[in-house]
């Protein structure tokens, strides 16, 4: 197989920027960061005209996109449709995420996610269960009537063997004596989120193999003078890491830029928590009977609730620079190596290093995506999104 090399964009590698260089691809993997006056004369060279060469995005909390809310249909179908119509703003990487719901429900995802793996469906790490097991106080859009207690039952089902990620958000104050440790054990990335815990209790779950935090000061208890609450927690550890989503809807951007300051770039991670109307065409969708609308940017119910967003990882990447006042490889970090390290792919994926999967994206000097690379398989972007 020729390998192929792409060169005239800067670079952001791990150590930083870099200029006059070329990505070598073979066999769906990075086979060399070299010289561009070095390369092969048997190398086929496609030319990027100037921008940035990034690493892959990775979404750990895609709802829906291209119309498509998973919970409705989850299947191969539904999860092939997602995928694509993520991969338009760099996302080489996602985890379907299915919102409460029934036992069953639950198990067909579970199915699904499985058959999409080995069917190769491009972009597809694992699954983020989030819920059912969830307080009913912070249950944000979630159905409450779908909320259920973390069984035996439910805990097997987990633990079961997968080929990809299993990522599950719960209420830690809700979860079994023991229950966050055995989902830990057997693989599960456990995070909390829809929370009532308290900084004890949260500190406590952390110490059993708590992972993360689902959407950093959404839907949890706030740090506060006498008690810090989970935010307080999640800033404080330095093991787990938080998603963000930076759409300017979710958190106030201030809030943003101090859990950054206070925690350190290392502990963050981009999220879009996205619906079906990202990467679609209809303004609007049902979720669990309610309609919900894109106002503004923001996707609400008719009282207004937060329902997702209609976030994509390309336009976080451009608020995080925008709105945070990060660098590009900051943002970049947060979007790709970061989530990386978190599912544990750290070894594979999320950054631009020899013997990676060629998981890739070209932003033109806007930051809008006009190719894209997940092994080695490009896609071009006629509009730049």
């Amino acid at each position: 197989m020729t390998a192929t090399a792409l060169i005239g964009a800067t670079l952001l590698l791990p150590s930083g920027p870099a200029q006059g260089q070329a990505v070598v691809m073979e066999h769906g993997r990075i086979a060399a960061v070299i010289a561009a006056d070095a390369l092969p004369a048997s190398a086929i060279v496609q030319e990027l005209e100037g921008g940035w060469l990034v690493p892959g995005f990775i979404d750990t909390q895609v709802n829906g996109g291209g119309d498509r809310l998973f919970n409705d249909a989850p299947s191969v179908e539904t999860i092939r449709a997602i995928a694509a119509a993520h991969r338009r703003f760099g996302t080489t990487g996602l985890l379907p995420t299915l919102i409460s719901d029934d036992v069953g429900v639950i198990e067909a995802a579970i199915a699904a996610v499985e058959a999409a793996i080995a069917a190769g469906v491009p972009g597809v790490l694992g699954i983020h269960i989030e819920g059912p097991h969830l307080n009913p106080a912070k249950r944000g859009i979630h159905d409450a009537t779908k909320f259920t207690p973390l069984d035996p039952a439910m805990i097997a089902r987990l633990c079961a063997p997968s080929r990809g990620v299993r990522l599950v958000t719960l209420a830690p104050e809700l979860a079994p004596p023991g229950a966050i440790r055995t989902l830990s054990d057997h693989g599960v990335i456990v995070a909390a989120g829809h929370s009532m815990a308290s900084y004890a209790e949260t500190r406590a779950a952390l110490d059993q193999g708590l992972a993360g935090f689902t959407h950093l000061f959404n839907a949890m208890t706030q740090l506060g003078s006498r008690e810090p609450g989970m935010v307080g927690a999640a800033l404080e550890d330095r093991r787990s890491r938080f998603g963000l989503i930076v759409d300017g809807w979710h958190v106030h951007p201030a809030s943003l830029r101090v859990a950054l300051a206070a925690r350190g770039l290392g502990g963050a991670m981009l999220v879009t928590d996205a619906m079906p109307v990202v990467g679609g065409v209809r303004p609007s969708f049902s979720l669990g009977g309610r309609e919900i609308t894109v106002v503004d940017g923001a996707c609400r119910d008719a009282q207004g609730t937060l329902a997702g967003s209609a976030l994509s990882m390309a336009q976080a990447v451009r608020n995080a620079v925008g709105l945070l006042g990060c660098t590009l490889a900051e943002a970049s970090r947060m979007a790709s190596a970061n989530p990386a390290a978190f599912l544990r792919l750290d070894r594979r994926t999320g950054a631009i290093e020899v013997g990676y999967q060629a998981d890739l994206v070209h932003l033109d000097q806007d930051l809008r995506v006009t190719r894209s690379w997940i092994a080695g398989d490009a896609r071009d972007e006629d509009e730049g999104a």
